[in-house]
């Protein structure tokens, strides 16, 4: 009852402000910045963990060893504000926890947060200007960037279809919003996913031609000592 009386009415407001949000972005209110380099925006719809930081890495394993790229995240829950760059040393307080991750698994390539994606980019770009792509990190709401390609995740295990707004709900924005998506990438699925239940839930999606469903599963590593 609770959760009715008080969170209800919080969650409708909250999918209202969204929702005139992205129609300020959808109708050219409100401005998206493109870049003449690629950006490839990672993300989703709902609170939790949907394995964003797996795929950057993923992505980074993908395309390291021939295209030089960079990775900008806001840096959740960091002690430090605006522009980071990081380096072998950066801890967790000073860019975040997962930032601070992917940096030590690829020291090679450039890490960076800041708050405002839009900046970051620029910063990234006047450090060094022949990237040839940047990855950013949980950026599916972030509209001021325009990228070039977004990847959309969805738990398996959560139906964003039935979902409610936060804070009712687990829906950072309406499920509509995955039209935004070139790729969909339904994650933590089981180890075994029969074909009728990957067609069940391409159908459920309503995909538009221009976008790609792709199912993924987790498979977890030996226990390293820190």
């Amino acid at each position: 009852m609770f959760r009715w009386i008080i969170l209800k009415p919080l969650s409708l407001l909250y999918a209202l402000v969204v929702a005139i949000r992205n129609f300020m972005f959808d109708h050219g209110m409100l401005k998206s910045t493109s870049f003449d380099i690629p950006l490839i925006s990672v993300g989703n719809i709902t609170v939790g963990g949907t394995g964003k930081t797996p795929m950057i890495e993923y992505i980074i394993q993908l395309l390291k060893d021939e295209y030089q790229i960079a990775v900008l995240s806001r840096g959740y829950k960091r002690k430090t504000k605006g522009f980071v760059l990081a380096v072998d040393q950066s801890s967790a307080k000073e860019i975040g926890d997962e930032p601070a991750q992917i940096k030590a698994k690829f020291p090679s390539v450039d890490v960076a947060v800041d708050g405002n994606r839009v900046e970051g980019v620029k910063k990234l770009l006047h450090i060094k200007q022949d990237y040839d792509a940047i990855l950013l990190d949980d950026a599916y709401q972030h509209r001021y960037v325009s990228p070039d390609l977004s990847i959309l995740l969805i738990d398996y295990n959560q139906d964003i279809l039935e979902d409610q707004h936060l804070p009712f709900g687990r829906l950072r924005e309406s499920a509509h919003g995955r039209d935004r998506a070139h790729i969909i990438v339904i994650t933590k699925c089981p180890e075994i996913l029969k074909p009728i239940d990957k067609r069940i839930m391409a159908s459920n999606l309503k995909l538009f031609p221009y976008q790609t469903l792709y199912f993924s599963g987790t498979k977890y590593g030996k226990i390293k000592a820190l």
